[in-house]
């Protein structure tokens, strides 16, 4: 500090204080290891959890195509469990995440996969806030190792300082970053050898069809197997624009299926109400639609009334949407004689609109009951039993990720199902598994049937794709009988696949 005696009198001068300077130091990974247990039929299960972030690098290159080192781009947040003293080469590894685009891993890690799940009860018995965790006697960790990835821009994953998160928003770089983890994952960790899996849920099975092709043909890791959860690999299938008709055909059997759920087809079974709607979708009914303004009056009235005698519908109403109902005016119509509507994701769940009238939904009712116990039950369990710590948002289904860029596809629809075929044709060992709910219109199963049964595979690999399906919707695993039978189906399958003679 100077003495005012030095100071003299003269021109006021402009004093320049300098901002501190930004941190330079690297984004690192930030990650918590917890040890747990848990029992499953009677046996226990010790554990190690480890939640966080991993920072991916990505190559740069100079215009003449020299290494010049690498960028630290993004912040991928995971959550990965081992079984304690296992044998890393032969304990299979499974990929986990789910969709949207712009979903983080929460529905599969507290529905399905974890050894935590949540408590919410089902369509018509849910138990409201506030929600627990209990453990999951149903965890896929019995017979493998988990890894949850919440890409860019969904729960804790960002971009680092100075990225643009817009360009992590798109199917390729989706699939580049997302298979570039799991690379880096999977050395880190020791497990190249190990039996490798992945699971997506929704808009995660069009993920896991790309990363078929790219984790082969950029990093020469290949799968063992790939288990679709509520399958969507061509947007042609569930597209309505007009003159545009597939997807009328495909959502048919779905409708049928909700409108027997709901009472409205007597005292028939399930499964004899899809088979009668699955051979009326596939023949008289595009046979009609393909006809269009061909089809006579009285053919048209046929279709109509068998269109209504199989969903519950009226034949004038049928009649009015030119034998195309939309979803969402069969979402309102189907019970508004009750003043109901029926769900998106989960037709059995109901909602209750402002009016009955039009023919738009105010919500759908199936996505309100699971938003609030899984979010509420992620932040908790994250913090408290895991022990990662952050005071960002963890972002579910937030529309950070919109617009969503689909540009590679530019003029066509949008379709993975040629990747996944091209990866079966070049790996003949890689199983796929594809689960669907009969309730659900998001990603209807026959939709999904339609794919698979036009993949153009080999004859000779037909028998690597098995199908089950569930009295559930698009999240089956809500409902608990569909929860119990999936746990099964899933063991059973990575089993037949892990390809060790251990099956």
């Amino acid at each position: 500090m100077s003495d005012s005696s030095d100071v003299k009198a003269g021109p006021e001068l402009e004093v320049k204080v300098s901002a501190p300077e930004k941190p330079t130091e690297a984004p690192r990974d930030e990650v918590s290891v917890t040890r747990h247990s848990v029992t499953v039929n009677g046996q226990t299960l010790n554990y190690t959890a480890t939640a966080g972030t991993m920072v991916l690098p990505e190559e740069k290159h100079g215009k003449e195509g020299e290494f010049e080192g690498h960028k630290r781009r993004a912040r991928i947040f995971f959550v990965a469990y081992a079984l304690d003293e296992q044998d890393a080469a032969s304990r299979p590894v499974t990929f986990a995440y789910n969709g949207g685009p712009g979903s983080p891993a929460l529905w599969l890690h507290l529905g399905l996969l974890g050894p935590r799940r949540v408590v919410m009860g089902d369509a018509g018995g849910l138990t409201g806030p506030p929600y627990r965790l209990t453990d999951n006697q149903f965890t896929l960790l019995t017979h493998s190792d988990l890894v949850f990835i919440d890409p860019v821009s969904t729960g804790y994953s960002r971009v680092t300082e100075g990225e643009k998160p817009g360009e992590f928003h798109g199917f390729k770089k989706d699939i580049e970053s997302v298979g570039d983890f799991i690379r880096l994952w999977t050395s880190r960790a020791g497990r190249w050898l190990s039996p490798k899996f992945l699971i997506g849920e929704s808009y995660g099975t069009m993920r896991s069809a790309g990363l078929s092709g790219y984790l082969q043909e950029r990093h020469g890791l290949f799968l063992n197997g790939i288990m679709l959860i509520s399958t969507i690999l061509d947007y042609a299938t569930v597209d309505t624009t007009p003159g545009h008709d597939l997807a009328y055909v495909t959502h048919f059997p779905t409708q049928a299926a909700t409108a027997w759920y709901h009472g409205k087809l007597g005292r028939r079974s399930l499964k004899a109400v899809l088979r009668e709607a699955e051979a009326f979708a596939d023949g008289e009914y595009a046979a009609a639609l393909h006809l269009g303004a061909r089809l006579t009056p009285a053919a048209r009235r046929r279709v109509a009334q068998k269109y209504a005698r199989l969903t519950g519908l009226g034949t004038e109403f049928v009649l009015q949407n030119d034998l195309r109902v939309e979803l969402m005016k069969f979402c309102k119509e189907l019970l508004r004689d009750r003043r109901l509507t029926v769900g998106r994701l989960d037709s059995r769940f109901t909602g209750l609109d402002r009016t009955a009238g039009g023919s738009a939904i105010d919500y759908d009712p199936s996505y309100a009951a699971i938003l609030g116990p899984y979010t509420a039950t992620f932040n908790h369990y994250v913090r408290q039993e895991l022990n990662f710590q952050s005071d960002l948002a963890y972002e579910v289904l937030s529309g950070r990720t919109r617009p969503w860029s689909m540009k590679e596809f530019e003029g066509r629809h949008v379709r993975a199902a040629d990747t996944l075929r091209s990866a079966m044709h070049q790996n003949p060992h890689l199983k796929v598994l594809n689960a669907a709910g009969y309730y659900d219109f998001a990603t209807p199963y026959w939709a999904a049937r339609h794919t698979l049964d036009h993949l153009q595979l080999d004859p000779g690999l037909r028998s690597n794709i098995r199908e089950v399906f569930y009295e559930a919707g698009h999240m089956m695993y809500v409902h608990q009988p569909s929860l119990a039978q999936q746990a099964r189906d899933l063991t059973e399958f990575i089993e037949w696949a892990r390809g060790d003679g251990q099956s």
